[in-house]
């Protein structure tokens, strides 16, 4: 009794390997951001803290409400 050879039975075919679409730098400095910033960030370190600037020792905040 012979066992069928092994191939790629029942397996998809993934996604072609092509070029990733760049997306285009933003400017954090431009006045719009500026103006979205300022309704968004309560403060100087709550600024960095949005804008990705974090420091070792931050606070984290709460992951959800607690029910008392």
């Amino acid at each position: 009794m012979t066992m069928p050879p092994k191939g790629n039975k029942g397996k998809g075919q993934g996604k072609p390997h092509g070029k990733k679409k760049q997306r285009p730098e933003v400017d954090i400095l431009s006045p719009a951001a500026m103006l979205n910033l300022y309704y968004i960030a309560h403060n100087v370190a709550d600024c960095l803290y949005l804008r990705g600037f974090t420091w070792p020792g931050a606070p984290k905040g709460k992951k959800g409400k607690s029910k008392t």
